[in-house]
């Protein structure tokens, strides 16, 4: 649901990097559950995998909103340089009042705007961090749990006896009367 969630606003920024992402995080999540549910470890295995991707690209994308590094949260590297478009948050946070002022001396371009926006409650790229940072702390718990599951699985596999000798109590038992008894005819 936080994947679905964190889906709808980057499209709603038209983000196209974080939509591209969280669209394989929601297949790989489903493909998890469903490896779960179908008792599949490989698929487990591969949720697993994913959630180590998964929390590596929730931290850069916290490092791109703080401006860890050389990464500035005013390029257009999550818009694949298409657009300058950015989170939707910067102009609809809590508490955000949003001022559009038309471009005046340009014809043709009476649709566009300059937007300036004031008074937020909380920055957007501090909305943007706890966002990721939600992530990272379900990717963890997620990744334990798969842990946990693939173990019980394989656990599961190795006791299984397939010959039937090993268990002292088999759930399948073997006859075992003495072969007189088999051979003996019945008289009715």
């Amino acid at each position: 649901l936080a994947a679905l969630e964190r889906q709808v606003f980057d499209f709603l920024g038209y983000q196209w990097a974080p939509i591209l992402a969280n669209f394989l995080h929601i297949i790989i999540v489903i493909l998890g559950l469903f490896g779960t549910i179908q008792y599949r470890p490989r698929y487990i295995v591969v949720y697993a995998i994913w959630t180590a991707i998964w929390v590596t690209w929730n931290i850069f994308i916290i490092c791109f909103y703080l401006e860890v590094g050389g990464l500035s949260k005013d390029s257009e590297l999550l818009t694949f340089n298409i657009s300058r478009h950015q989170s939707w948050w910067s102009e609809n946070g809590p508490g955000c009042v949003r001022k559009e002022a038309s471009v005046s001396g340009i014809k043709g371009l009476d649709s566009h705007s300059y937007i300036s926006v004031i008074g937020c409650a909380l920055e957007y790229r501090y909305i943007e961090v706890m966002h990721s940072s939600f992530q990272i702390l379900i990717a963890l718990v997620g990744f334990v749990y798969a842990c946990y599951v693939v173990s019980v699985f394989t656990e599961e596999e190795d006791s299984f006896d397939f010959i039937g000798g090993f268990d002292p109590f088999p759930l399948y038992h073997v006859n075992e009367k003495p072969t007189n008894l088999l051979f003996k005819q019945t008289y009715l």
